[in-house]
């Protein structure tokens, strides 16, 4: 009897133990600030700075300071516009989804997708606005909107999947900052006010799950309307290149593409600043890069049954913007995109030679400019050709245009780089709630589906032995 009691708290001191290296790994990268926080910090206020006074610059002298012009009257700022909004797939959607679905996996990468959801959506919803020349003039949206203006409809879905992401990435949070406010851990008064009043009760606890799942359950639709909506701007036009019935579908597609991409980027990234190597493993890049090919094979599949169609059906207008991608001006951009976005992904990740991390680092860096391409490709060659008789237009980007892009791109590095500062980016209880209960719900759905023969305790014992086993 003395001995099994002694086992049992030699137990519970080691999971009290492991408990506790959990919370000081995750919340290293905020007690503890190295100098390459300042200088990486620096660097990019530096390049936000500069990116704000070309906008500036644009206010006072005019649109004319970019190369917009007719017929090319959209440019980087749709095009950015379009991929950092696609971007945002990968956070709400892909928790939302892998949440749903009980993927156990799920839980150290959760957190990353829903920040990148947050700021991204931030920096893609100002493109338009910056578009626009004056910001003033987005008032008019407001006051003068038509019901019928796939544009209005943009801003609904936009603003409605900001709301409901913010909230989303918020409520996990709020265990997590009680967590940092118990600690301690400065500054204290922002985690007093952040965590509402949280002490873990089990109806707190039973509130918070409920909460979640429905935002779930809403945020899925409204991420699918989101970029489906994005593809209406150009889809509901008659322009040479866009009236396509599936640009709906294939704007969600690469949107899921490109955020998977992204994602990939920003775990590597962090999982080597941070030494994260016991909570982002292997096994997690594995199944998002296998989503990654995935979805390299259906993008190939949207872009090929695209522009076949098109081919096929020899109109002469779509015949000059097709022509114009596959052996004109736009060509190497073109093949490039089709290098970046298939060829190289599928050679990596087909093979498990090349399907390390690294290999899995260089195809989601490949697939992101590869995305980046096409959004080019879809927005500039359809204006550059229109149904007119006017020769073929030209669009160079200007400095202020590049100026505006490289502050986006900061802006995204600066705002995870801040939250990291403040916040755990791997979940912490949600960490700790995995290694409480993940055996147990595994073991339950295999019971669920096994032979009958298949007891759960037994099931739910072999999984622990196999588990202390692997550590």
């Amino acid at each position: 009897m003395i001995q099994k009691v002694r086992k049992n708290t030699m137990k519970n001191d080691r999971e009290t133990l492991i408990q506790n290296s959990i919370v000081t790994d995750l919340s290293g990268s905020i007690t503890h600030t190295g100098h390459g926080f300042y200088w990486m910090t620096g660097i990019l206020i530096a390049v936000i700075a500069f990116a704000f006074t070309t906008y500036v610059i644009q206010i006072m002298a005019g649109l004319g300071v970019t190369g917009l012009a007719q017929p090319v009257s959209w440019g980087f700022y749709i095009v950015n516009f379009v991929f950092f909004i696609g971007i945002s797939h990968a956070g709400t959607l892909i928790s939302a989804i892998l949440r749903l679905s009980k993927a156990e996996w799920r839980r150290p990468i959760t957190r990353m997708a829903e920040v990148i959801t947050a700021i991204v959506l931030a920096i893609g919803g100002l493109h338009p606005i910056i578009d626009m020349g004056q910001p003033g003039r987005m008032w008019n949206l407001v006051t003068n909107g038509r019901l019928q203006s796939p544009l209005l409809w943009d801003v609904t879905s936009i603003t409605a999947y900001f709301a409901a992401s913010t909230v989303y990435l918020y409520l996990p949070l709020i265990p997590d900052i009680a967590i940092l406010r118990d600690r301690g851990i400065k500054p204290k008064w922002l985690y007093e006010f952040l965590s509402w009043g949280w002490q873990g009760t089990e109806k707190q606890q039973r509130i918070l799950n409920r909460a979640i799942n429905i935002l779930m359950v809403m945020v899925i639709p409204i991420a699918v309307s989101v970029h489906t909506v994005i593809s209406y701007i150009f889809a509901m036009t008659i322009q040479p290149g866009w009236h396509s019935t599936i640009f709906g579908p294939y704007f969600v597609a690469g949107a899921i593409f490109s955020g998977i991409a992204a994602l990939l980027i920003v775990m590597i990234a962090f999982r080597r600043v941070y030494h994260l190597e016991r909570y982002l493993k292997e096994i997690h890049f594995r199944y998002l890069s296998t989503l990654l090919l995935i979805m390299s094979l259906i993008w190939f599949y949207f872009t090929f049954s695209e522009y076949l169609t098109t081919f096929y059906g020899n109109e002469p207008d779509e015949m000059r913007v097709f022509f114009y991608k596959f052996i004109g001006d736009f060509s190497p951009y073109f093949w490039l995109m089709v290098i970046c976005n298939f060829i190289i992904p599928v050679a990596l990740l087909s093979n498990k030679k090349t399907r390390t991390i690294t290999g899995i680092l260089g195809a989601s860096i490949s697939v992101t400019i590869g995305m980046w391409l096409e959004r080019l490709i879809i927005v500039v060659p359809s204006l550059a050709n229109p149904r007119l008789e006017y020769p073929t237009g030209i669009y160079i980007p200007t400095l202020t245009e590049w100026g505006l892009f490289a502050g986006g791109v900061a802006v995204f590095v600066l705002g995870f780089i801040l939250f990291a500062k403040f916040f755990p980016l791997i979940s912490i209880w949600e960490i700790q709630e995995g290694r409480e209960s993940s055996i147990r719900e595994v073991a339950h759905r295999l019971h669920s589906y096994l032979p009958e023969e298949h007891k759960e305790e037994d099931l739910e014992r072999e999984l622990k032995i196999k588990n202390s086993g692997s550590q």
